[in-house]
């Protein structure tokens, strides 16, 4: 089956062609075209096809073209093609991930995570500037709580030692007795306390702070993720103040009967649509609104962003396109810029040992789980570093599952599924490189110099050599919408097309020169596979 390289659509460069052109007509209009065009030497074939006009291009410069073009680029091929040519180089600051401290990680947190730094990983390598922050909930009446219930409950030692499981035990039991009118109180008093900025209180909940962000950091660091700054709720107290200061000047803050302070959003100002960004009672406690105005402002001043791209649930699209909506009556141009990537719900996951509560359990969960799998397959070689390789391979499996479809779609989760070892899985994706990779191992490093292209003119050389050509589209489209999913499929159809190549096309006891074209060819296939693999999170392994 021949497959053309490029299409052209004839209704595509018919002026009239406003689908009453009927399909015979193009179809002839293709031929006719198709007639009168010649072949080249880079051209080596021209058909008509049901109203396209096919070209194929000349077998060897093909082969060569591409060899060198990923051969010359290495990690940066497709990012250099002049399809991104005319894109401005720009300054994005990335929000993402934002746990709250003492509370469980769930499992929002976690697709967060992975499509915010797929979302920071894609622009830096297209040149952009990228600022990640992690957004944490490290402030309001929580604090009081937990800071009366670690005078009663509390552990130095397990604060030390594991500080996020230490303040959600803490929470959870403080939690139950809060029902009692005094726990009320005293929490009330130690939240006050931090407010005025009471040097003990504060020492108290620096402590909590400072613990957590160590713990989160090394847990990120499992799953290849790093921040450039851990900002919070908590820098934003006193300048929501301003805010509503700025608000009230600006004639944008109205009071309701009862107090509390809104803004109105509706076209019309019949109040039809608004936000509400003070309670009745006056004091900051605490709406997120505000204090999430004050953030965006802080950050145009210090960073000052080309693009702002908050990810998150669904769930909170309204509240995004009320902040959006306010920053811009506040005079915020650049409101315009800001951007909400929103995700949906991941339904049943769960650990051996129940619901998700920490991202660690997670993470460990899907290193069990695959290292069962790895030693009870017969064909698994020893691997150097088992435990290791069974993280990279399980976290490749649940990236995979959650970057398959479209973000904003919710889908229900399957460790099953995920932890396939055939068919469309991040496994799948995991062992093609590993296998690839030990190909270059036994055969020595392929050398480009002396490649004889006349050796790649098999069908299924060919088809890899055509998908490889398309890399920097597939980019193109990631880059325009934000979705990983396109990345997605390119790179299982390359595992699935290697994966047939390397059946059909052994280097093994070939002559040397097909043995060194092929040993190309597999090399080109693994550099872009592990591209695209970064790009997404996932660590290439080299043995599984």
């Amino acid at each position: 089956r021949h497959v053309a390289d490029f299409q052209l659509s004839i209704a595509s460069i018919i002026e009239n062609s406003s689908g009453d052109c009927l399909a015979q007509d193009l179809h002839l209009q293709a031929q006719q075209l198709a007639e009168r065009l010649k072949c080249d030497s880079v051209v080596s074939a021209i058909s008509a096809g049901p109203g396209t006009v096919n070209f194929t291009i000349n077998r060897e410069l093909l082969a060569k073209t591409v060899l060198q073009q990923v051969w010359k680029d290495g990690s940066e091929y497709g990012v250099k093609s002049e399809l991104f040519s005319t894109v401005p180089r720009q300054k994005a600051v990335v929000e993402f991930s934002s746990p709250n401290i003492a509370k469980k990680f769930h499992i929002g947190h976690l697709r967060s995570t992975i499509v915010g730094n797929f979302i920071a990983n894609l622009k830096e390598a297209l040149g952009h500037e990228v600022v990640r922050i992690n957004y944490l909930g490290d402030w309001g009446m929580q604090f009081g709580l937990l800071g009366v219930g670690f005078q009663s409950f509390g552990n130095k030692e397990k604060l030390k030692s594991s500080p996020l499981q230490h303040l959600f035990e803490v929470y959870v039991q403080i939690n139950k007795a809060e029902e009692d009118e005094n726990t009320k109180k005293l929490a009330k008093d130690f939240f006050r306390k931090l407010e005025e900025h009471d040097k003990q209180a504060l020492s108290i909940w620096q402590q909590f702070r400072d613990l957590s962000i160590e713990e989160y950091v090394r847990i990120y660091k499992r799953l290849g993720v790093h921040f450039d700054e851990y900002s919070g709720e908590s820098f934003y107290q006193e300048k929501a103040q301003e805010v509503l200061n700025m608000l009230e000047d600006k004639g944008l803050l109205q009071k309701t009967v009862k107090g509390t302070g809104i803004v109105d959003l509706s076209e019309k100002k019949d109040l039809s649509t608004f936000s509400t960004v003070m309670r009745s009672d006056g004091t900051s406690l605490y709406i997120t609104r505000q204090v999430n105005l004050a953030a965006a402002i802080d950050r145009m001043n210090k960073h000052s962003w080309d693009t702002m791209i908050y990810v998150t649930d669904k769930s909170q699209s309204n509240h995004f396109q009320h902040l959006f909506q306010i920053l811009k009556l506040m005079g915020y141009d650049w409101a315009e810029r800001c951007q909400h990537v929103s995700f949906g719900l991941v339904q049943g996951m769960k650990t051996r040992r129940g619901e998700v509560i920490f991202l660690e359990d997670v993470l460990n969960e899907v290193r069990s789980r695959m290292l069962q799998n790895m030693t009870s397959t017969k064909t698994t070689k020893e691997t150097q570093d088992p435990v290791e390789t069974a993280e990279k391979v399980g976290l490749a499996a649940l990236i995979i599952q959650d970057f398959r479809g479209l973000l904003s779609s919710d889908y229900q989760f399957s460790w099953e599924r995920a932890l396939q070892s055939r068919g469309d899985t991040g496994v799948f994706l995991q062992y093609t490189h590993a296998r690839l990779h030990s190909l270059e191992q036994m055969h020595g490093n392929a050398e480009l110099t002396d490649v004889n292209v006349s050796c790649l003119q098999e069908p299924d050389a060919i088809s890899v050599l055509q998908h490889l050509l398309r890399y920097d589209e597939v980019l193109y489209r990631s880059s325009q919408d934000l979705q990983p999913k396109h990345i997605v499929s390119y790179l299982l159809t390359l595992s699935h097309l290697a994966a047939v190549a390397h059946k059909t096309l052994p280097v093994k006891g070939s002559a040397p020169d097909v043995a060194q074209a092929r040993l190309c060819l597999f090399h080109a296939a693994r550099s872009v596979l592990a591209n695209g693999m970064k790009l997404l999170g996932i660590t290439p392994v080299t043995q599984m």
